[in-house]
């Protein structure tokens, strides 16, 4: 039990470092972001910019390292139940042209949220809830390994990710625009090459 504590902490550890690191530096993206959302008082918006990936980052090493687990546990599922709350309030408005601000800040991309976001906070809410209720230490090695898996599963879930957003199965709208595109190519170098 305690190497499954371990290791569930360590990869919702690493999902909120990977979501923290990008936004230490980003300041403006995560204003935009928190602001886009609408929930919170304007006075409010600029500090919990401020303070999110700091929170992200400490309790993601908190949680990856098991120092302090129950707390980081703690922080990540209030968190987390924030982005749920705040995920599904918006899209039960009808909002969903918006950045949901979860990991870096998409450039060029047009940001949408959807219940698949609201789902995985809530999942990652729960899970953060159920480290907290259940507390346990396992052992140096035993967090060094169940770090290594989780490390070894989130990066998988990245590679996936990323995969998934440059390979599509099927038709898509693009190929309509591609293939007349190609045609009129086609005709235009007939048309030069027989002068016609």
């Amino acid at each position: 039990m305690d190497f499954t504590i371990a290791a569930v902490s360590a990869i919702i550890g690493f999902v909120l470092l990977l979501a923290g690191i990008p936004k230490l530096t980003d300041y403006d993206g995560v204003l935009r972001s928190v602001r886009g959302y609408k929930v919170l008082p304007s006075g409010l918006e600029g500090p919990v910019a401020r303070a999110l990936p700091i929170a992200e980052t400490v309790a993601g090493a908190l949680l990856v390292t098991g120092i302090a687990r129950q707390w980081a546990a703690g922080v990540a599922a209030l968190m987390f139940a924030s982005f749920f709350v705040g995920l599904v309030v918006n899209l039960a408005r009808g909002r969903r042209d918006l950045d949901c601000g979860c990991f870096a800040f998409g450039i060029g991309e047009i940001p949408r949220i959807g219940w698949f976001h609201a789902v995985r906070a809530g999942i990652l809410a729960a899970a953060s809830l159920s480290i907290l209720a259940i507390g346990s230490s396992a052992g140096a090695g035993a967090q060094a390994t169940a770090a290594t898996l989780a490390l070894l599963l989130v990066l998988g879930g990245v590679a996936i990710a990323q995969i998934r957003s440059v390979v599509h199965f099927g038709k898509r709208p693009v190929d309509d625009y591609l293939s007349s595109a190609s045609v009129r190519l086609r005709a235009a170098g007939a048309t030069s090459r027989y002068g016609v």
